[in-house]
């Protein structure tokens, strides 16, 4: 499946036509993601990773072809250690994955803004991890107290993102 990255969108025009669905197919993270990357707005299947400190399994995937889809990393809020930096950002851009969302830190603010991928962290760190081989991937993960599934759809743009179920008009 290819991602939404080059068609127009708007996470408020999603909101207003999905505000009264209280199924839990449509969710809207909360309002404490910082922007980075090189794509201002960007849309795919969602994939996810698990992990706490250690990024041995994000740089697996972001290594391997993301085919348009959005990697959503559980960091479990840590604003310790970065997640995500300038290598790996490049090597997701390369890839074809269609954004990142990290909830825990990332690094390399000038490298992560020149690559042609969408990345939302909840801020920078310069510390990086260290690699201990621990994570967890395509497992239902909670970010920021929101309940995000492998092969949902999310959309991040200048408003912010969100997350459904199945793919959104």
């Amino acid at each position: 499946m290819i991602a939404h990255a080059s068609t127009a969108f708007s996470t408020c025009d999603f909101c207003d036509a999905h505000k009264a669905d209280d199924s839990g197919g449509f969710r809207v993270l909360p309002p404490v993601f910082k922007a980075f990357g090189g794509m201002a707005a960007f849309a795919g299947p969602v994939t996810t990773v698990k992990c706490h400190e250690d990024n041995t399994v994000v740089k697996a995937a972001v290594e391997s072809a993301g085919e348009g889809r959005v990697l959503v990393v559980d960091g479990a809020g840590s604003l310790r250690r970065a997640l995500v930096g300038g290598n790996l950002a490049a090597a997701a851009a390369r890839n074809g994955w269609a954004g990142l969302v990290v909830d825990g830190c990332v690094r390399d603010v000038a490298e992560l803004n020149a690559c042609a991928v969408g990345i939302r962290a909840l801020g920078l760190v310069p510390l990086p991890t260290d690699r201990r081989g621990q994570g967890q991937r395509d497992v239902a993960v909670q970010i920021q107290g929101v309940w995000v599934r492998p092969g949902d759809w999310l959309y991040a743009d200048a408003d912010g993102m969100v997350v459904a179920t199945r793919a959104l008009n």
